[in-house]
């Protein structure tokens, strides 16, 4: 346990964007699961906007830092296989 005021703030901070980064990282998987369903139940709309959300989340969340920049375009270069697999 830290014993300087400074450092005290330093833990409490990292621990606050440990959970935000947290949260980016959970809807990120949440939305790729719902893009999954709705890809399986072939409902062409829906896909396009669970894609489209799911692509929104992985950008503000590598821009934040919670992803790697080369994680996102990896995840988003999959998103897109699914969804023009989907047409087929």
């Amino acid at each position: 346990m830290p014993n300087i005021k400074q450092q005290k703030k330093r833990v409490r901070i990292a621990n606050e964007e440990r959970l935000e980064n947290l949260r980016y990282a959970s809807t990120v998987k949440t939305l790729t699961r719902r893009l999954r369903a709705a890809v399986d139940e072939g409902d062409r709309g829906r896909v396009e906007a669970e894609h489209r959300e799911l692509v929104r989340w992985i950008d503000k969340a590598a821009s934040r830092g919670a992803l790697h920049r080369n994680a996102a375009a990896r995840k988003k270069s999959q998103a897109a296989r699914l969804v023009s697999g989907a047409g087929s």
